[in-house]
């Protein structure tokens, strides 16, 4: 399903028709890595990839990439994403995966991560995650000019835990939280969010987006058999865990621009597989209502015919089990 709405989106960028730059894959890319922030024992670093010999006669845009591991483990130079900052190297981005304080970590080492302490210990630690993903913002906007970033041009993207923080973050920075006021300028909007399996976990039956701004464009993946992170929304002991498919229908009615794209019967998987498969749905988000501003929804689900139906509904005890405790 596709079609298109009025949408007016405080955080859009100045209308733009360039294109993406379009690099040959032989082209190099080039990895450096910087420390970003230290706090308390945690040397937070980031990994740029950029292609060597790309010109940098004007800024370019710059990706975030945030990533997964349920707050308790994960790397930022993992295998699995290295094919997708190389390729979006290529096609002009300067790519930034970041490190950030895993606030599970001792607890899932401890064993003590029960219904009655997660959802203070979660909030606590998408919070850390937030602000790590904040100070690294604040980062590459001090670097923007001898890095030639355009500060308008830069996009979140995460992978489950990650995909939670970029969602957080843009959420956070719509309410104007403090945890954003007090790390970015006032006018910083990130110009997209792009999401691989993630949802917003908040206190409350809904989510409320606040009136300081509207949310970004975003794009997101997520399979309707995820028993890792919500695809729907589940509510328990008074907070709320809101997934993919809930935050699609707030952006529609909000008319908000966005790409929501659903697999039927897929499941956590949708947090890597897209970097890969669906590359030509990012790029066409990045083109279309990032970089051109189209006033659009997209509504895309897969369904695959030999794929078994598979069970879909499940409580948050099953979600932190699969997570952390096992199946």
């Amino acid at each position: 399903m596709l079609f298109a709405c009025c949408a007016t989106a405080g955080t859009l960028l100045a209308q733009e028709k360039s294109t993406m730059n379009e690099l040959m894959p032989t082209n190099d890319v080039e990895k450096s890595t910087f420390v970003y922030a230290v706090k308390g024992s945690d040397t937070l670093r980031m990994d740029r990839y950029r292609v060597a010999s790309m010109r940098h006669d004007e800024a370019s845009p710059c990706m975030i990439f945030v990533f997964g591991g349920g707050f308790a483990w994960g790397e930022r130079d993992n295998a699995d994403y290295l094919p997708f900052f190389e390729h979006m190297a290529r096609k002009g981005f300067t790519v930034a995966a970041i490190d950030y304080r895993l606030g599970l970590k001792s607890a899932v080492a401890r064993g003590d991560l029960s219904m009655e302490r997660f959802p203070l210990l979660f909030a606590a630690s998408v919070r850390m995650a937030v602000e790590d993903l904040y100070d690294a913002t604040a980062y590459l906007l001090a670097q923007a000019d001898g890095w030639q970033i355009d500060p308008r041009r830069i996009v979140t993207c995460g992978s489950s835990a990650g995909a939670i923080t970029v969602l957080h973050a843009e959420y956070d920075l719509c309410n104007g939280s403090p945890h954003a006021t007090q790390r970015l300028p006032e006018e910083f909007n990130y110009a997209g969010v792009i999401s691989f399996a993630g949802a917003i976990f908040a206190a409350g039956n809904d989510l409320d987006w606040g009136t300081n701004r509207h949310p970004a464009p975003m794009l997101l993946f997520h399979g309707d058999a995820d028993r890792n992170v919500p695809y729907g929304a589940i509510r328990a002991m008074g907070a709320g865990f809101f997934g993919s498919e809930y935050i699609a229908a707030q952006l529609t009615q909000m008319r908000i621009p966005h790409a929501f794209y659903s697999v039927v019967n897929a499941g956590h998987e949708m947090a890597v597989v897209p970097m890969a498969d669906n590359r030509y749905e990012i790029e066409a988000f990045l083109q279309n209502l990032v970089i051109e501003q189209q006033p659009l929804v997209i509504d895309t689900q897969i369904v695959s015919l030999d794929r078994p139906d598979v069970p879909k509904e499940f409580t948050l005890e099953e979600y932190i089990l699969s997570n952390f405790g096992g199946e």
